[in-house]
């Protein structure tokens, strides 16, 4: 166990930021799962931009790398085009 006051300190908001970027990650992965599953294009035109929204958020947050923020966005965006 830790000895420090910081380190205890560090340890409990550790926990509080875990957490925190679980939702957010999870939040925009069941997104992602409900946009790849539409089927009509319209409904993707219109939720596209709320999901980038979401994906640009998260890597600005740090929870994912800004890479993989581009490569989301650019996968989702051919997704949308072909249907």
């Amino acid at each position: 166990m830790a000895n420090h006051k910081s380190s205890l300190k560090r340890i409990r908001s550790n926990k509080t930021r875990t957490l925190r970027n679980r939702y957010y990650a999870k939040t925009m992965r069941n997104q992602i799962k409900r946009f790849r599953g539409l089927s009509e294009k319209g409904e993707a035109l219109e939720m596209f931009p709320k999901l980038a929204s979401i994906i640009d958020k998260n890597a600005k947050r740090s929870v994912i790398h800004k890479n993989k923020a581009a490569n989301l966005k650019s996968k989702l965006s051919k997704h949308m085009a072909s249907l």
